[in-house]
């Protein structure tokens, strides 16, 4: 069976402004990683498509698009080569042009990658696409995140196709707030990750007697190295993945916890990435049918970033 990679010019359109860490430079140092190492030889590369707003609408509120689509800038307001213009809907997160169809398509890759995966057209996935999402609540956009991609695939998963148990698992440096507000409340949905904290948004450390028993999200000081990443997934993860029994596991794979990334302070390397994603591949034959879906959330050092995502995929692929 073959993994997939999905993306989109349209993702790399949206930006937020010179110098900002979320920049379609990322996308751009994957591709040329893909390139360099021809990884993109024994991937089945697809453009991704645009979601549907009723698919949109099963994670996010009403309210929540209208505020983005209300906000876009016009097209015939940008000025050819220097960006812009853009409507800030929070410190850290602006919208330009083109940002609405780039979340379009950045939540139609994990949609379409699901089912593939869940039709058996492929093994597995990876979906190079920005913006982000796990930090998109149901309500809110923030933290450079306009809609939720994962969730969005993730609930599209149950709801169309009828899975019963999914799981998420989320190695961004920062927790997964979105993703925690859509499935609180759902057992259905396992999520599982670790953060470093305190960290951006400040989240994901609730009271004793307010934890869910399917969040199991587990926060590190600055400076974690790998082998405590490592502890937390065999003591932590592995016992919740087994015993959820995941049909289908989705991955907010974000990359900055590396130990070059200057948006936080954690040390984890290309081979602890790979190390999880190892881990997670043989849930996925247990339990899964070895069905992964993983969707690009963080990482700002172009060059870490582009060699921690060619690792994940050489495992996806089975290439190492």
């Amino acid at each position: 069976m073959s993994t997939a990679f999905y993306s989109h010019p349209d993702c790399m359109l949206h930006e937020m402004g010179l110098g900002h860490p979320e920049s379609p430079d990322r996308l751009i140092s994957i591709n040329d990683q893909l390139i360099a190492t021809r990884l993109v030889d024994y991937l089945v590369c697809r453009e991704a498509p645009e979601a549907s707003m009723a698919a949109i609408r099963r994670v996010h509120t009403q309210e929540l698009i209208l505020s983005i689509e209300d906000h876009i800038p016009g097209v015939h307001d940008a000025v050819v080569g220097q960006g812009g213009p853009y409507y800030a809907l929070d410190a850290d997160t602006s919208i330009n042009p083109y940002s609405l169809k780039a979340a379009l398509r950045a939540a139609g890759a994990a949609i379409a990658a699901t089912d593939a995966v869940i039709v058996g057209e492929i093994q597995n996935a990876f979906c190079a696409i920005r913006p982000p999402g796990h930090h998109a609540t149901p309500s809110q956009a923030m933290g450079f995140c306009l809609f939720n991609n994962v969730a969005i695939a993730a609930r599209h998963a149950l709801d169309v196709h009828g899975l019963q148990r999914v799981a998420v698992v989320d190695f961004d440096v920062h927790h997964g707030n979105g993703t925690e507000a859509a499935f609180k409340h759902d057992e259905r949905v396992l999520m599982v990750s670790f953060f470093q904290h305190p960290l951006y948004p400040y989240s994901g450390v609730p009271a004793r007697n307010d934890a869910a028993s399917h969040m199991i999200n587990i926060p590190v000081p600055a400076y974690t190295q790998g082998e405590a990443v490592r502890a937390v997934v065999k003591e932590h993860w592995l016992p919740a993945l087994h015993a959820h029994r995941p049909e289908l596991i989705f991955i907010s794979a974000g990359f900055d916890a590396h130990r070059e990334d200057d948006l936080a302070s954690m040390n984890l390397v290309e081979d602890d990435y790979a190390w999880m994603t190892h881990q997670l591949m043989e849930v996925a034959k247990i339990h899964a049918q070895g069905r992964i879906v993983s969707c690009l959330e963080g990482g700002y050092h172009l060059s870490a970033l582009a060699r921690s995502v060619i690792a994940h995929l050489r495992v996806l692929a089975d290439l190492g």
